[in-house]
């Protein structure tokens, strides 16, 4: 019996968004390989370790999504947790296409801009992936990491999109206001997931997480 009502038991998913890089806020990295934290974003992912650590329920996994900036992120939290970082490649960012690479400033310049922030439900970049799908793949993550660890508390880290995406299906918002939520670097986004409807507890949060629990 106790085995059957763990079965139905909903997990805390945390969310982490990877620490800054050295084009964070400037360029539009995507999944290009070998783009690693800066020394203020390795400060943070200690940081960011020592505030998971202290949850309530610690938790009894890591994933990260495969690219450096994530792993690099999540090693400190697992080491601060005595776990393994596991690899996502559901938590992998947006595939930017064409758009990859390209300095901030310039795409903010480009007409398609407008429709990246106000009608991303219709947007997909060029050679790349589409706002919708960039959603379903990291919410359909999120529900099957969530499923493998029932009733119990595991760590996310991934990248800005992906969260903000993340939210607005748990939250049951429409896709074109995805775009209103910030999650800024080495912040802390939680979920409950499982039976029912998924639960937000908090998205970008930069502060004490000892005290989080559903109410």
């Amino acid at each position: 019996m106790p085995a059957r009502r763990a079965e139905h038991r909903p997990s805390t998913v945390v969310l982490v968004r990877h620490g800054t890089t050295a084009t964070t806020g400037k360029v539009l990295p995507g999944r290009a390989p070998g783009l690693h934290l800066s020394a203020r974003g390795t400060e943070q992912a200690q940081a960011v370790a020592v505030r998971i650590a202290a949850l309530p329920r610690h938790p009894s996994a890591v994933y990260a999504s495969p690219l450096e900036r994530a792993m690099e992120t999540a090693a400190p939290i697992a080491k601060a947790l005595h776990l393994r970082v596991r690899t996502a490649p559901g938590l992998l960012e947006c595939d930017f296409g064409d758009w990859t690479g390209a300095r901030l400033a310039a795409l903010r310049r480009r007409r398609e801009w407008r429709s990246v922030q106000l009608t991303p439900s219709i947007f997909r970049f060029p050679r790349g992936e589409s706002f919708g799908e960039l959603q379903a793949r990291c919410w359909d993550a999120v529900v099957e990491l969530g499923a493998r660890h029932r009733g119990e508390t595991i760590v996310a880290v991934s990248h800005a999109d992906p969260i903000k995406a993340i939210v607005a299906a748990a939250l049951g918002i429409p896709l074109d206001l995805f775009q209103r939520t910030v999650v800024s670097t080495c912040s802390v986004t939680v979920l409950v997931v499982g039976e029912g409807a998924p639960i937000v507890l908090c998205v970008n949060s930069l502060g004490d997480l000892a005290g989080l629990a559903p109410s």
